[in-house]
This record gives C-alpha cells, sequence and structure tokens, in this order.
C-alpha cells in the first residue's frame, strides 16, 4: 500500500508494473485476504502496525476487481486510466510537439514492441500497453529466475527507455511542469 503510493508518485511505469503484480497476487491467492496478509505481506512489514492498513487496502482492491469483473484476468480501472494518460502523451509526443528525443526511443523500441505484439495476444492493444506487458513479462521471468537471452534483453531494454521517458514526461505534465506549447 505505502510502496504503491509512493511508486505513484515518483515513477508511475514502476507503478503500474506494481499493480498489475498485485492483481496478479490476489489471484493467485483466490482472493483469500487472510492467506495474502499471512503470506505475503507480513512477511514484508518491518512490525504488525501497518497491519490493518494493509488489510483496508487490499479489501478495497478485491472489492474493485470483482465489481470491475476483472476477478481471472484484466487490470483496474484507475491503471488503465493512466495508461490511456500515458497513451494521449505518447500520441502528443510523437505526433503534436515531435519530441526529437522521444521520435528516437520510440523508433528503437517499435519493432520489439510489434514483435511482442505478433506473438502474444496482445493484438488489440497500443504500444504502451504492449510495452508494460513487455516489461511485466520481463519481471515474472527474473522471479522465476528464468535465463532472459541477450536480445530478449535488449528488447526489454528498448521498452524500459521508452517507458522511463514517458514516466518523466507523465509526472511533469500532471505538476504542471510540461509545456506542449513550448516542445
Amino acid at each position: 500500500m505505502l510502496v504503491a503510493q509512493q511508486k505513484k508518485r515518483e515513477n508511475i511505469a514502476e507503478y503500474i508494473l506494481y499493480m498489475y503484480q498485485i492483481e496478479d497476487i490476489i489471484r493467485a491467492f483466490e482472493f483469500d485476504l487472510d492467506a495474502i496478509l499471512e503470506n505475503f505481506v507480513k512477511p514484508q512489514l518491518p512490525d504488525a502496525s501497518f497491519m490493518s492498513q494493509h488489510r483496508e487496502w487490499y479489501t478495497d482492491l478485491m472489492r474493485q476487481m470483482k465489481a470491475q469483473n476483472i476477478v481471472k484476468s484484466g487490470h483496474l480501472n484507475d491503471t488503465q486510466e493512466i495508461l490511456v494518460e500515458l497513451s494521449y502523451l505518447h500520441n502528443t509526443l510523437l505526433n503534436m510537439t515531435k519530441d526529437e528525443k522521444y521520435l528516437a526511443v520510440f523508433e528503437a523500441a517499435t519493432p520489439f514492441i510489434d514483435e511482442l505484439k505478433s506473438k502474444s495476444d496482445l493484438k488489440d492493444k497500443n504500444h504502451i500497453e504492449i510495452a508494460f506487458h513487455g516489461m511485466y513479462m520481463k519481471l515474472l521471468l527474473k522471479l522465476q529466475k528464468k535465463e532472459i537471452s541477450p536480445e530478449t534483453e535488449e528488447a526489454f531494454d528498448a521498452m524500459r527507455v521508452m517507458l522511463a521517458y514517458l514516466s518523466r514526461g507523465y509526472h511533469k505534465m500532471k505538476s504542471g511542469d510540461l509545456d506542449f506549447l513550448q516542445n
């Protein structure tokens, strides 16, 4: 909970990946709040004083997931809304401001995103969503201690750089420090 709040303030890309992970943890524990708290949350807490906050947060997330019918798959509306904002920023940087740095990082990532799209069930997703799914795939591979080939690492790195650029731009946009007319 506190980790999510910090990530949301500091790095929106990390926040999205964290929320993808939390959604999957809730699903893996089959929405059993006590099991989540005992087996996942409690081992990470410095002391039990934070347990009630985590109980409340996970209870709310599970309620939202059930209400939004994403018990088996999918992402929370709040997370999806941020993805829409990132897609808006992406399109603005590419088409309106023609941000040269972003054009370069996007161009570097595009072949890898397109390849991931062609090899997955993400055909209806945009470049930003596909890049996030790619980065989440990397996280899962690392958690499973699976080897990542140099070619795949190159693809992940190109997507990471693109999402990092977007993430910085997102925080500037949200704080009012990104002036599209001056770019």
